[in-house]
């Protein structure tokens, strides 16, 4: 039977872009819709947008009636399923799904769907290009850039859709059915939200969920974690890693050697809707990266400027630090999620850094790394990066190359709406710095 919502009363909650995009498409499949908001104001725009949709809006906190007299809530990745309001609407029966869950009852091309503590991004543009690349009609979103409910009025037999899924997206699945489902890694992440490992990596393993045997799941070959959760599915199972020799590493353009193996795994996939070697190195050759993710963004007297304001866990933090061979100055900080920071110490001490600590986690920082690693907090990111590079032009006789690093192994919320906006900050005095040397030099 045909998915519809023609009459029915639909609550959203939360209003980012997925919520957005999740009332837009729903007004126009003729759902009368209210769209609920923690928050006390939207862009006018977008007011401007939803009342012309004729979509009710309710800021300012979510109301238990609005929640319990729906037909249908649909939850933002945002909004956690332990929400009071979320839970007394379970209670009354009401039925709940996410939104890429509600989108993909309305597609008809065929899921790509791409998930993992660290890579998702990466991995999900660069499946998209080497999909274009190789004449394949195909569409990137999901957890990154377009929200998955608003690709449905272009969607085609023939479309693939590259959907990179978190898991607060896989909770909340139920007939979510990718023709590829892939799992690149899994490491402590978001225990903040989930409550245990156990929690989040069963989150995770719901990509397979709805696979038949018609169905491809790829697995990382490296990380045994993900080979048990995908050992229950009923998918044709690949497995890919850092050394699949599908498209030579000298085509790769990417600062970091564990990306390597997010090509290989975006270079299985391509293998397997059949798109030719030729396109795929193509593809890798054109891709510098994503912005964010140990994204070079200048030099000042030497001294290199990397923005990795995605490492937002200790792992992510890991690896970017273990992609420089030695002399770094590392920023870390922001609201603390999961994870265990010591990690970060033989990686730190064998590269002689030291480290400029920001937000909440400064202290956790600082007793994670005592007696190791030398450590000095800054009251902001700009101060931050300022203090970084003395520390980096003081070190310059200690090593040929000395790279200032944003690796924050934390979320940004303590100071920031985002990471994005994070990285944006960061990069934004380094350009200062820049123009502030330059000035100096005439």
């Amino acid at each position: 039977m045909t998915f519809s919502v023609r009459g029915q009363n639909v609550t959203v909650a939360g209003a980012a872009r997925s919520g957005i995009a999740a009332a837009l498409l729903l007004a126009q499949r003729g759902a009368r819709v209210t769209l609920s908001d923690a928050g006390s104001g939207l862009d006018p725009r977008v007011t401007a947008q939803m009342r012309e949709a004729n979509i009710a809006l309710e800021l300012g906190g979510h109301r238990v009636e609005t929640f319990t007299s729906a037909d249908l809530l649909v939850l933002s990745p945002g909004v956690p399923l332990d929400q009071p309001p979320v839970v007394a609407a379970r209670a009354a029966g009401v039925r709940i799904m996410g939104e890429i869950e509600l989108a993909s009852r309305w597609l008809s091309g065929r899921i790509v769907a791409i998930t993992g503590t660290k890579g998702k991004s990466t991995t999900t543009t660069l499946t998209g290009r080497m999909f274009a690349a190789g004449g394949l009609k195909a569409m990137v979103g999901g957890n990154i850039g377009t929200p998955l409910s608003s690709q449905v009025d272009e969607s085609t037999p023939e479309t693939f859709h590259i959907v990179e899924v978190s898991s607060f997206q896989l909770e909340t699945i139920d007939t979510f059915h990718p023709w590829i489902a892939v799992l690149l890694n899994l490491s402590s992440d978001h225990l903040d939200r989930h409550g245990s490992m156990e929690s989040y990596a069963a989150a995770k393993a719901r990509i397979f969920v709805n696979q038949t045997a018609d169905d491809w799941a790829v697995i990382n070959a490296d990380d045994p974690q993900t080979l048990a959760l995908a050992r229950a599915g009923r998918a044709k199972k690949v497995l890919f890693s850092a050394g699949t020799p599908l498209v030579p590493l000298s085509s790769i353009r990417l600062i970091g050697r564990h990306l390597v193996a997010d090509v290989m795994a975006a270079a299985t996939v391509a293998q397997i809707a059949g798109v030719s070697q030729d396109a795929m190195v193509r593809a890798v050759e054109s891709f510098t990266g994503l912005e964010h993710a140990l994204e070079p963004v200048a030099a000042v007297n030497g001294v290199r400027f990397v923005n990795d304001s995605k490492a937002t866990n200790v792992e992510a933090a890991q690896r970017a630090i273990e992609s420089f061979d030695g002399g770094l100055v590392v920023i870390m900080g922001g609201r603390f999620k999961s994870g265990d920071l010591s990690l970060l110490r033989e990686p730190l001490h064998s590269r002689n850094a030291a480290v400029v600590a920001i937000g909440e986690a400064a202290p956790l920082i600082e007793r994670a790394l005592e007696g190791l690693i030398r450590v000095e907090r800054a009251a902001t990111l700009p101060i931050a990066v300022r203090r970084a590079y003395a520390l980096a032009l003081a070190e310059r006789g200690a090593a040929l190359d000395r790279v200032v690093l944003l690796a924050p192994a934390c979320a940004s919320f303590d100071m920031f709406r985002d990471y994005a906006e994070r990285g944006q900050v960061f990069k934004k005095e380094v350009l200062v710095l820049v123009e502030e040397n330059t000035l100096r030099e005439q």
